[in-house]
């Protein structure tokens, strides 16, 4: 008899837990998750893989700038295409962010999903999908990409100032990333997305064009054709951080960085710093670079992501509603 009560006793106190996580769950239920509109817009990742496939087949450099653009709005107030919205004093404005591209991107993919699914699906998580989209058609592994996250309203020119940049040391590099709860690992790996990116050669002119002598970290035999790609009439003019292997999603980066010829100083640092050399050697292999590239973004994905009254639906990407 005792035994059968304690039975009893033991199923409720079970049921009692399991309706409170429950109730937990369903509490913080609007954060994102994989297959977030699998009812309320079944079509909204194959509209967006389609559209990023279109563009790329038009312009095969865009994969690396729609990557970028994911980057920079996690960077800034979180993943919530603050960094879309246009007008005056915008993250768009300011000097990071002048160069990016693929707007024209996402905004299509907008136009399509809302003509199916009017007020459904995010303009932050179809930047996010897009991202995944533009490294699977350069030759990356696909990843599963939770969604469910909301405009966010806000856009700051100056907050994007704050921006990983292209001399920064590996403490400096360190310091932002930690900051948004990415390890050095990520760190790595992520810069790793520079191998379907490019520079405007300003950002390293310094480095190849200094009176008080050149960057001694890189090769002396890749300072003639980095002089002759970046002239010093053309500091606008951009070019591969990747060199010979801009449009495929591969390691050949990390391989530049071991011979000194590694683009950016904050890239060639990756390998002089004790710290983040063994991570260099590490994803000089191609599977679990491509692997571990995938876990890396779903981290940065969900940097400050806004879900339910923290942010909107936006009807057109450029604007709040």
């Amino acid at each position: 008899m005792e035994g059968g009560l304690w039975k009893k006793e033991l199923v409720l106190r079970f049921v009692v837990l399991a309706v409170a996580v429950v109730n937990t769950v369903q509490w913080n239920g609007e954060g994102t998750r994989v297959g977030f509109y699998s009812s309320t817009c079944p079509r909204a990742e194959s509209i967006v893989r389609s559209t990023v496939e279109s563009h790329l087949r038009s312009d095969p450099t865009l994969a690396g700038p729609i990557l970028r653009m994911h980057f920079h709005d996690c960077f800034v107030r979180g993943c919530d295409a603050s960094v879309l919205i246009a007008g005056a004093g915008t993250e768009r404005t300011a000097g990071p962010n002048l160069s990016l591209r693929g707007f024209d991107v996402i905004d299509d993919a907008k136009a399509k999903i809302e003509a199916l699914c009017p007020g459904v699906v995010s303009c932050a998580d179809i930047l996010s999908l897009a991202a995944r989209d533009s490294v699977v058609l350069s030759g990356g592994l696909s990843w599963q990409v939770p969604t469910g996250r909301k405009d966010g309203r806000v856009s700051i020119g100056s907050e994007a100032l704050t921006l990983p940049g292209p001399n920064d040391t590996v403490a400096t590099q360190k310091d932002k990333f930690s900051n948004k709860g990415l390890n050095t690992e990520d760190l790595v790996i992520l810069a790793g997305g520079h191998t379907i990116g490019t520079s405007a050669c300003r950002s390293f002119a310094d480095r190849i064009y200094n009176p008080n002598g050149t960057d001694p970290s890189i090769d002396p035999s890749f300072l003639p054709f980095l002089r002759q790609i970046c002239p010093q009439t053309q500091p606008t003019k951009r070019v591969a951080l990747d060199t010979g292997s801009q449009f495929k999603f591969d390691t050949s980066y990390f391989a530049h960085l071991v011979r000194g010829r590694g683009i950016l100083r904050s890239d060639q640092v990756l390998w002089t710093d004790a710290s983040t050399r063994g991570f260099v050697q590490k994803y000089l292999a191609t599977g679990p670079f491509k692997v571990q590239f995938g876990k890396s973004m779903i981290k940065m994905s969900n940097i400050g992501v806004k879900t339910g009254s923290q942010g909107e639906i936006r009807k057109i990407c450029s604007a709040i509603n």
